[in-house]
């Protein structure tokens, strides 16, 4: 009788674990779905599913693309979808755990195959088992219910926003691209107006890239599988993009004699490093060596004077080496990465 009595109580000890195991692990999918999701910024839950799925998928990529630079077209869509299944399977898991420890409140009673498949169809809300619950169990089931359904509309939710942030982003792409050339260059950029007669319309360029950055990065940081996506019917990536902007700014700023955009210069490179250091930061890169030196601002300078601008009375060469460095180095650690070309000086 004394052996029964403790055989049963370690019974009923096992299934509260089982029990507390599965409602702890549907609470922690649940927080990295909002967190990712809802929240702006990287999840901050245990979890953090999206993230870590990208710092395992990454090098495999790679590898299986040997000899392949260009980020593949379904890279990204597939880490998307996989962040999702992967939800979805801690929350059949979590719920599973439940419903088994809960067993004895089904008619019959199911092991925990059939558990899984209870809650299974539960939380995609179709409702196939056919097994009767009592008592806990029905909430157990209502709430597997709810939380399929919550997250089944937070993904197409998240898709929406995957969207929205790629169309922003490549419609500022498409843009430069188009004046710019392929991969983009700041010289080519300033060619192209000059060539135009219009060269007011680069302050225009430093105000728009500005607004480009601050909306790559609130996008980009909150959801990092966006850094992967690729761009539309163009070839250079968003690094290249900013690279050109960046290279823009730091002409503007100490070549070309044009008080009127100095200020925008000096702020859209501020943008821009703020961007592309945290977007290397979330995705975890060290800057790269670029080889850019003082016998190319020469070059530039002349071509830029005959382009038909007034170049600065001093030009400091060692300067404009330095500053470009310190964004070239992170922008081409990140095009490296995505396996697209970086924005070159000299066109």
């Amino acid at each position: 009788m004394g052996f029964s009595r403790l055989w049963r109580r370690l019974a009923v000890i096992a299934r509260a674990i089982e029990i507390a195991a599965g409602v702890v692990l549907v609470v922690l999918a649940l927080r990295d779905v909002f967190d990712t999701v809802v929240v702006p910024g990287e999840s901050r839950g245990a979890l953090r599913v999206a993230r870590r799925l990208l710092v395992v998928a990454v090098p495999i990529w790679k590898w299986t693309r040997r000899g392949k630079r260009a980020v593949s077209t379904s890279f990204a869509p597939a880490i998307l979808m996989g962040s999702f299944f992967i939800w979805m399977g801690l929350l059949l898991l979590g719920f599973g755990l439940v419903a088994h420890g809960l067993r004895y409140s089904f008619s019959p009673s199911p092991d925990f195959l059939q558990a899984l498949f209870i809650v299974g169809s539960a939380l995609c809300t179709v409702g196939l088992s056919g097994i009767e619950a009592q008592g806990p169990a029905r909430w157990a089931l209502v709430l597997a219910g709810f939380s399929g359904l919550s997250v089944l509309t937070m993904a197409v939710t998240y898709l929406l926003e995957v969207q929205e942030g790629i169309s922003r982003r490549d419609s500022g792409i498409l843009k430069l691209t188009t004046a710019a050339g392929e991969p983009p260059s700041a010289l080519g950029l300033l060619e192209r107006y000059a060539d135009l007669n219009s060269p007011e319309e680069i302050r225009r360029v430093l105000y728009g890239g500005r607004d480009w950055c601050a909306s790559v990065l609130q996008s980009h940081a909150s959801h990092p599988s966006l850094i992967y996506f690729r761009s539309a019917s163009v070839g250079a990536g968003w690094p290249a993009t900013l690279g050109a902007m960046m290279d823009l700014a730091l002409i503007l700023e100490l070549l070309i004699d044009d008080p009127g955009s100095l200020a925008p210069a000096i702020l859209l490179r501020s943008e821009g490093l703020r961007l592309i250091d945290e977007l290397n930061r979330v995705v975890g890169l060290d800057p790269l060596v670029d080889d850019t030196t003082g016998a190319s601002v020469p070059q530039l300078c002349a071509r830029l004077a005959a382009a038909g601008y007034k170049l600065r009375p001093s030009i400091d060469a060692l300067t404009f080496t330095e500053r470009r460095r310190r964004h070239a180095t992170c922008v081409q650690a990140a095009a490296e990465h995505l396996g697209t070309a970086a924005a070159p000086l000299l066109p």
